[in-house]
């Protein structure tokens, strides 16, 4: 194949995996030499703990991709590919890097959060003054930016037309998984000279967290793994799913965010058992379906990059949330899983000690904090950037404002969740909540619940002292509920 470059370098991000990449995959095809390279950027290490789950997982990662594109240049016959690691800012080191190589373009894969887009057009722009090229592909999701757009020619502002022309438009193309294999003997090995070491957890100023223990896994061979064991029990996801307390999920999300497996083989896996289980293919659809939110989250994003920081609906911005001392006693005790509700206290706990939260109950505590707290969705969306492990922008904001009422195809502002009815519907046998509250556990399913309606006779024998051993409720969940209503009143047409 005549090759327009001679050499070109790869810029890993969210994508760290060798197999169905589109950037690897058109780098190999472009040029003649392909080196590989991962900045750690720390315009966004440095703001994080010292303690940070993400980052853990991410070394983890970037430590099986460089070993797995060793493995890739083995089996082609060149020896000596490395993973070119950096630890610095990431258009810096890019651009340093390529000077280095010599290479005439830089590819990579499209990220379209605001920082990443800044930086790519910072990265484009040096590039350009050095006469290198900078390309970028379509990778982290199905479709993309304006792929599905409505007859006029607008962006979906809800979610069941969206995803139903996304199915109408999806087809074998484009779960096509890119064939690196077929290419990969393009990869050169290191120059001599070239920095080539992995850099430690320690040497990038963090410390181990409780990843190994929750047996979460960094790279791709995990990400399969995972897969695998999902597949055996997907034909249930669809109930499964709603019940904390139960294996349910995939547990794919993390995987999904730094991309060390692959979206087209997901949704190809979930459409490949559509297609086999034919009345027992729930439970795949349901799984496709939240696939299809990832990508529609995405496509919000894109085109109403307002939504961070503010309401989709404008109008929600008139919602005045509770302020001041109070708020922050409040919401400290939400963090803190001292708000007296017990799922919503074990949910909270949850994110806490393992930086992961059920589904279920993401919606659960982003309504109680909302709409029984009166606090600003902000803040919570935030806490759970900071904290999850799957965290990702477009999803954890489009979830904040569903949860909120203010952003596209979102909860109607007037229902507002029941915790306890939650509670006694999606963990009634109270298996979760004494998961991650101990204290409960002498307490009958049915008293779990809601503590304080036990009568003190059965509490002192379940040995709880509502006050000591657990907190009474900050909040009365109806007093609450008509103060949310009022609160949105201020929105007009707001049914």
């Amino acid at each position: 194949m005549d090759k327009a470059l001679d050499a070109a370098l790869v810029w890993f991000r969210r994508d760290l995996r060798v197999a169905d990449h589109a950037a690897l995959y058109h780098a190999l095809c472009a040029a003649r030499q392909v080196w590989c390279a991962f900045v750690y950027d720390r315009a966004i290490l440095d703001e994080l703990p010292r303690a940070d789950r993400r980052v853990e997982f991410i070394v983890e990662s970037v430590d099986a991709l460089a070993a797995d594109l060793a493995r890739l240049g083995e089996r082609h016959g060149v020896a000596g590919v490395r993973l070119l690691v950096r630890h610095g800012p990431g258009a810096d080191e890019i651009v340093a890097l390529a000077a280095e190589l010599h290479v005439q373009a830089v590819f990579a894969n499209h990220d379209d959060d605001p920082y990443a887009l800044a930086r790519d057009a910072r990265t484009r722009g040096a590039l350009a003054d050095r006469g290198v090229a900078l390309h970028t592909s379509k990778d982290h999701v199905i479709f993309e930016r304006s792929e599905v757009l409505t007859g006029s020619g607008k962006p979906y502002s809800v979610f069941t037309p969206y995803r139903t022309a996304w199915l109408k438009k999806l087809d074998d193309y484009f779960l096509k998984p890119y064939p690196v294999e077929r290419h990969a003997a393009a990869l050169a090995p290191a120059p001599v000279g070239v920095e080539t070491a992995l850099p430690s957890l320690a040497r990038l100023g963090f410390v181990k967290t409780n990843l190994e223990a929750l047996r979460v896994h960094g790279g791709s061979a995990a990400a399969e793994t995972l897969l695998a064991d999902f597949l055996e029990r997907i034909d249930d996801y669809a109930t499964a799913r709603e019940y904390p307390a139960v294996k349910g999920p995939s547990y794919l999300g993390v995987h999904l965010r730094f991309g060390t497996i692959s979206i087209r083989r997901l949704v190809g896996a979930a459409r490949a058992r559509i297609a086999e289980a034919g009345r027992q293919a729930r439970g795949a659809e349901t799984w496709l379906s939240e696939l299809v939110w990832r990508d529609f989250y995405q496509q919000v994003l894109h085109h109403l990059p307002h939504v961070v920081g503010a309401s989709c609906k404008p109008e929600f911005d008139r919602v005045r949330f509770e302020h001041g001392r109070h708020a922050d006693e409040a919401f400290a005790a939400w963090c803190e899983g001292r708000t007296g509700y017990p799922l919503v206290d074990a949910a909270m706990a949850q994110i806490n000690q393992t930086g992961w939260m059920h589904n279920r109950l993401r919606m659960v505590t982003a309504s109680f904090l909302i709409k029984d707290l009166g606090i600003d969705w902000r803040r919570g969306e935030a806490y759970f950037a900071l904290h999850l492990i799957d965290y990702e922008l477009a999803s954890n904001n489009g979830g904040w404002q569903w949860a909120a009422s203010t952003g596209c195809d979102a909860q109607p502002w007037f229902r507002i969740f029941n915790p306890v009815a939650q509670s006694r519907r999606f963990d009634p046998e109270g298996k979760f909540i004494r998961r991650y509250l101990p204290q409960l556990a002498g307490l009958n399913d049915e008293q779990i619940h809601a503590p304080w309606e036990v009568g003190p006779i059965e509490l002192e024998a379940a040995g709880v002292e509502l006050g000591r051993d657990y907190p009474r409720p900050i909040v009365d969940h109806a007093e609450a509920r008509a103060k949310t209503l009022q609160r949105y009143g201020v929105v007009k047409g707001g049914r």
